[in-house]
């Protein structure tokens, strides 16, 4: 019986190093038989190689990011250094449970077409935790348009590299601030082939105002309008269109741009009338409801915005 397909793994860091070094022992320690690279991308920041133990099988290389600052330069540096055939990732504040690759790499060769495979995961809020199934195990591009499935976090992903040097491309350097490049990797992805999901929560995802993103609602803006223009589906699809229009409400709302966040609540609610979200962004516009209530009132539920 053949051994199971090598694994280079991509942890970007910026001045986390206890985080990072949860993360690198937790790929590490996986329950699998195939070998495994961790690969550290420092992201402007200090070099500093996490003390943990490497087991036989296993090998952990750190490097700078040579490419353009944030995630998609620090994961396109990691990716160009890989050794492997896969290439999986994994934020500096997330960590893998132990039979993370062991239930997802089978689903390769289950789909041999397909360039991405998933996991569910399970978010960490600090006091509670929530599991976050994905609502199918095989995903297509025209669902994804329709819903981001939030268990299909980028913690979660593995590649094929040689796909990701070739017809899916690197991830997009060009996304403002890196936000939704995990998401536009997604869509590519899934315009491919279908997405396979081992769908079990096995990916810790760590949520919580340190995360790079959290509450910077003008950047969540202007990523979210750059893949609404990339990716023709969302003018094609109302629902999706809809949908999209009124996460970009909501983070025009937030950020205190009134005026942009009624003309994106139009947009949406033309597409979904019953879309939730703009309407949320109609009432922070309005200062009927403040952004910290919204914002704490949909985690509380186990959800995002």
């Amino acid at each position: 019986m053949s051994r199971p397909a090598a694994v280079s793994v991509v942890v970007p860091t910026h001045n986390r190093p206890e985080l990072m070094r949860r993360a690198v022992a937790s790929v590490l320690a996986q329950e699998y038989d195939g070998e495994i690279e961790v690969i550290v991308v420092f992201d402007a920041c200090e070099i500093e190689a996490p003390e943990v133990d490497v087991p036989e099988g296993r090998t952990l290389r750190v490097v700078a990011n040579q490419r353009s600052r944030g995630l998609a330069g620090a994961r396109n540096t990691g990716i160009l250094e890989a050794s492997h055939e896969f290439v999986a990732f994994l934020d500096d504040d997330d960590y893998w449970l132990p039979g993370k690759l062991a239930a997802q790499m089978p689903l390769f060769d289950e789909s041999p077409r397909s360039v991405l495979v998933g996991t569910a995961a399970v978010f960490d809020d600090g006091e509670h935790q929530h599991d976050r199934p994905v609502p199918t195990d095989l995903v297509t591009h025209a669902e994804l348009l329709r819903d981001r499935m939030a268990g299909l976090h980028s913690s979660t992903f593995v590649l094929r590299r040689a796909a990701m040097l070739g017809g899916l491309g690197l991830v997009d350097e060009e996304l403002p601030g890196s936000y939704g490049e995990d998401y536009d990797l997604l869509l590519r992805s899934a315009w491919i082939a279908p997405i396979p999901v081992a769908n079990e929560p096995l990916v810790s995802v760590t949520w919580s105002q340190d995360s790079y993103f959290f509450g910077r609602w003008g950047a969540y803006a202007e990523g979210l309008e750059y893949l609404c223009a990339e990716h023709p589906g969302f003018q094609t699809d109302r629902k999706a269109h809809g949908r999209i229009a009124g996460q970009i409400a909501f983070a025009h709302a937030a950020d205190g741009d009134g005026s942009e966040a009624r003309t994106w609540v139009g947009r949406a609610v033309r597409y979904e009338p019953i879309q939730v979200k703009a309407w949320l962004a109609l009432a922070v516009s309005l200062r009927l409801v403040s952004v910290p209530w919204v914002v704490s009132e949909i985690q509380r539920r186990g959800r995002g915005i």
